[in-house]
């Protein structure tokens, strides 16, 4: 959905500024010949336990969850989300678009499955989501006091199977959030939620999502390789520490305004917007990268402030 018009009625509020050159770009290098994946070995154990593997020749997160299937000879299905040199459920070191260089994976495979029968007793049910970028919706984060929190068999990493026995196996987060916020008031509805399995030091980690400022956690390494959708996985340096900020700051607004928190996509935003001159030119780039989104036109402005408050810190 186009972005058009959408700063017309808001012109007057949005601070001029200066036209200023693009930031340094980021060192990259692409990571499309193969000596250069060859050098790119990661280590990866599935989280419940079991011998370590070398995974490599990847170059997004589709190919990669194929190569954990293939390394531990399991359904690349099986897999719903992983996290990053932990083999907890901790939401802060969630796989994203980039992993260090110095980076374990631990890949969080299908448990037990659960069916309940939920009443939107509220207009929110308490529930921030995320995916794992190859097709499976999950629980990020459960709010304190919420309707979903009653409910103790929802836990932070569970798998979103269906909604009223509708998959939602292939749907981005933000889908799936809309269809829970439209569900009517007072409507009772079933969730089908499928929880990882867990070792025996896991049981019972129920609260492991709770609020924080960012998961934007890169690993430990200097240089990250970024995963793309579309095209090579590139070599890159790890983002700055003014980046992160801006980051965080853009993923508390997705969740504000859309239910949702996912740091690569926080990111994307960021570069649609840290070089603009004008609000005009960040709307553009949003439609072109972005547009299937349908950002709320509130979010979208509160993003360019975000932009315009970095900038007038000289923080890029």
């Amino acid at each position: 959905m186009p972005f058009s018009s959408l700063f017309r009625k808001k012109k007057d509020k949005v601070v001029a500024t200066k036209p200023q050159p693009p930031p340094t770009p980021p060192v990259t290098a692409s990571l499309d010949d193969n000596a250069a994946k060859q050098k790119l070995v990661f280590n990866a154990q599935l989280a419940q336990g079991s011998p370590t593997a070398s995974i490599e020749g990847f170059s997004n997160v589709k190919e990669l969850y194929k190569k954990l299937a293939e390394a531990f000879n399991i359904p690349v299905a099986e897999i719903i989300f992983c996290t990053l040199n932990t083999h907890k459920c901790d939401m802060e070191r969630l796989l994203g678009a980039q992993i260090g260089l110095d980076d374990f994976i631990f890949a969080h495979t299908k448990g037990e499955k659960k069916v309940l029968t939920l009443t939107k007793s509220e207009a929110a049910l308490g529930l921030t989501i995320t995916d794992n970028g190859a097709g499976y919706p999950f629980v990020k984060r459960i709010r304190a006091g919420s309707i979903v929190e009653k409910y103790e068999t929802v836990c932070v990493g569970d798998h979103i199977e269906s909604i009223n026995n509708v998959s939602t196996v292939g749907t981005r987060h933000f889908q799936v959030a809309k269809q829970l916020k439209d569900i009517p008031l007072n409507t009772t509805f079933l969730l089908t939620l499928v929880e990882p399995k867990k070792g025996f030091d896991m049981i019972a980690q129920r609260g492991a999502g709770k609020a924080a400022p960012s998961s934007n956690n890169l690993g430990t390494g200097k240089s990250t390789v970024r995963l793309r959708s579309k095209g090579p996985a590139t070599l890159e340096e790890a983002p700055s520490e003014d980046d992160g900020k801006a980051v965080a700051r853009i993923e508390d607004l997705l969740e504000s305004f859309m239910g949702i928190r996912d740091a690569d996509l926080s990111s994307t935003i960021w570069e649609c917007g840290k070089s603009k001159n004008n609000p005009d030119e960040f709307v553009s780039s949003l439609n072109d990268q972005l547009g299937e989104f349908g950002f709320p036109q509130e979010f979208i402005f509160d993003v360019w402030g975000v932009v315009l408050d970095m900038r007038s810190k000289n923080t890029f």
